[in-house]
């Protein structure tokens, strides 16, 4: 018989599920993730001593600056940490996102809109595109940047507890399209123009005349979206689940039980989505008139541009209002909202709910200031793309290394396009040197970093999928999280790197106008 809260899981088998099992145990015998971040803060400060009184150096790469570790522990250290305290929580991004956000949410959620949603999902769509649905939207969702992360990775989990399966799976599932396959994508994101101008900066130290366009890897990552979805699914039904055992949720009932039972929609609910129907199309429509005409106001207003305009920079303002119309429209038809003062209190309920989660944030902010603060996370990403260049290695196995390396500065360093400004002006001059073009070294780069975003607790919305997760199980922690997430990380490097070589080996262009190839 299992214990309260917590799942049945099937017997031990097999070396890897037995690593799973022992990385998750280990790691969710550290203290509460809201303390870890203390500690880690902690040590932060005591690092930065320690290694400034070494004077541990790197040389920047694009200005030729020494860069050198800040000690925090000084009286000039310790005036910043006290200034910056309050700031360093406030404008923590996630923060604002995630509290916008679930306004909204809770709109739906309180008004029943969501219920009706997912009970009309669950008695019509078949139970073999769950899955499927879950990480191929996961994967999509990145081009509205943090949309992935608040709305469709606890819908993940919702979806799967509805049809009876572990919510944590679905967590996973759409976990691992968001963040694992961030770099994969249908259309172009934020971050396609972003890292090709660091690639075309870097590219001129070799050749001034050489450009990089921001649909340099498209064909590849186009491609990809199809082969991590593949992969995702995979790893969810044939690793993750089984692994996870059956679900037995709070006090020991069986949520396939309340699935099977789950009655039909009644005529008031049926008008309730209808209503709500109608109002998303309304506001879609809206939305469609401030972007579609290349005079759209919510386009760049100097270039036109949908890429780098306020309407994906104030997408969360658009996930806000999306549950917040068919939600009001939802409520007030079918009587669940009779008054404004019950669309405030849906609203507060939700935040309630999010309590540890600012706690977390808030030790998480200060844990992510120092680092910044002190230099470390760029000096360490130097002396790393310093070490690989120094090995010596040419060809595919130098380019197999750069992705390892890729994925390991991402487990101390958060920002892609942060890390790719200290990397590019290191490996894209000697990649061409070697004859890979700069369009292949910064997709190699984009490889390795998406796949161990879903693992490492520096990314900013970590903190936030253990609060998602524990909303099922209050001993859920960061072991459980890397544990679950490992095989989606391992897997999609693994499979990523082959479709590279592939790629490579069928002399296929990675983009528009992107040769693989370059001739010194």
């Amino acid at each position: 018989m299992t214990r309260q809260n917590e799942p049945e899981r099937p017997p031990a088998g097999g070396l890897m599920l037995r690593l799973l099992d022992r990385i998750e145990s280990v790691g969710n015998k550290l203290p509460h993730p809201a303390t870890l971040f203390l500690v880690l803060a902690g040590l932060v400060l005591v690092l930065s001593a320690v290694l400034a009184s070494i004077d541990l150096t790197a040389e920047h790469p694009i200005t030729g600056e020494i860069i050198r570790p800040v000690n925090l522990l000084t009286g000039a250290g310790a005036r910043m940490i006290v200034e910056n305290m309050v700031r360093n929580f406030t404008q923590f991004l996630p923060l604002g996102v995630v509290l916008v956000a679930m306004l909204g949410v809770g709109v739906a959620e309180g008004s029943g809109f969501m219920s009706a949603v997912l009970r009309a999902v669950v008695l019509a769509a078949p139970a073999r595109l769950i899955t499927i649905v879950t990480v191929f939207a996961g994967v999509l969702s990145n081009a509205a940047s943090e949309a992935g992360y608040v709305v469709l990775i606890p819908l993940g989990a919702i979806v799967f507890l509805a049809f009876g399966r572990h919510p944590m799976a679905g967590l996973a599932a759409a976990f691992a399209g968001v963040s694992g396959g961030y770099s994969a994508n249908l259309v172009l994101g934020t971050l396609d123009p972003l890292l090709a101008a660091l690639s075309q900066e870097t590219a001129q130290i070799i050749d001034p005349t050489y450009t990089v366009n921001p649909a340099a890897n498209y064909y590849f990552m186009f491609a990809s979206v199809f082969v991590i979805t593949a992969a995702g699914v995979w790893i969810t039904e044939r690793i993750v689940e089984p692994r996870l055992g059956r679900y037995s949720g709070d006090g020991g009932s069986d949520p396939s039980d309340e699935t099977n039972q789950m009655q039909r929609l009644s005529d008031r609910e049926k008008t309730g989505l209808k209503a709500a129907g109608i109002s998303a199309l309304i506001l879609l429509g809206l939305v469609l008139w401030t972007v579609v005409p290349s005079d759209g106001i919510l386009r760049d207003p100097q270039t036109g541009s949908i890429l780098e305009s306020p309407f994906l920079r104030g997408i969360v303002a658009f996930i806000f209002i999306g549950f917040l119309v068919p939600g009001l429209a939802y409520g007030f038809v079918t009587g669940t909202f009779k008054n404004d003062a019950d669309v405030i209190n849906a609203m507060g309920k939700t935040i309630g709910t999010l309590g540890v989660y600012v706690v977390l944030v808030f030790f998480a902010a200060q844990f992510v200031a120092y680092f910044n603060w002190t230099n470390l996370g760029l000096i360490f990403a130097v002396r790393g793309a310093e070490g690989l260049a120094a090995v010596g290695l040419t060809g595919y196995p130098l380019l197999l290394g750069f992705m390892v390396v890729s994925a390991t500065i991402n487990l101390i360093m958060g920002s892609a396009s942060a890390k790719w400004a200290i990397m590019a002006p290191v490996f894209v001059p000697m990649f061409m040197l070697v004859g890979f073009s700069p369009e292949l070294t910064q997709l190699a780069y984009r490889i390795g970093d998406s796949s161990t975003n879903i693992i490492t607790p520096m990314m900013s919305y970590f903190a936030l999928i253990v609060a998602f997760a524990q909303k099922y199980n209050k001993q859920y922690g960061i072991g459980t999280i890397i544990a679950t997430m490992l095989p989606y990380s391992v897997g999609f490097f693994l499979i990523w790197s082959a479709m590279l070589l592939l790629w490579i080996a069928a002399g296929l262009p990675i983009g528009p106008g992107s040769p693989i190839r370059y001739a010194p």
